[in-house]
């Protein structure tokens, strides 16, 4: 019989360390190495030093342990989630295309920031209106009228 860990069952612990044995990104295998480090009595902070990672990483990945999730380690995705859908950007389009008079405002030209506000109370994603300025000039598009040639990406420099 196999010895008893803190919080991985046998079946676990076999699935994690037969994951070790693949070709993984290394953020992969740090979160394995984590849930099993915590698993044989190390400590948090021996971890964090043992593998190079933030508190937070250790802190997560040992509550998934904890759980009872470890066998879920590559279902959270790496980086940081992609907040902008196809929704927003075809909806991003559509008003920028049409006076802002349309969607109940008194004023006649969209600007960044105000696009940032709609879509935000709209379809409930914030993003910054020096990133609403990139994706509408990825389309192609600007809250500038036709006449103005000042590049709406400097604005945003200005403002940092």
């Amino acid at each position: 019989m196999e010895n008893p860990g803190l919080c991985l069952t046998p079946f676990q612990r076999r699935y994690l360390l037969k994951s070790l044995e693949t070709d993984l990104r290394p953020e992969y295998r740090r979160r394995i190495q984590i849930m099993l480090l915590f698993d044989v009595g190390e400590s948090q902070a021996q971890i964090c030093e043992a593998l190079g990672c933030s508190q937070e990483t250790a802190r997560y990945w040992i509550t998934i342990a904890q759980t009872g999730q470890a066998h879920k380690w590559s279902d959270r995705l790496m980086g940081r989630p992609k907040t902008v859908n196809e929704q927003y950007l075809a909806r991003l389009k559509e008003l920028v295309s049409h006076s802002p008079r349309l969607a109940g405002y008194s004023f006649e030209h969209w600007t960044a920031q105000w696009l940032s506000k709609h879509l935000a109370k709209e379809l409930g994603i914030q993003v910054s209106s020096c990133h609403i300025n990139r994706l509408l000039k990825e389309m192609g598009l600007s809250t500038r009228p036709k006449g103005n040639t000042t590049n709406p990406s400097t604005s945003c420099l200005l403002q940092m």
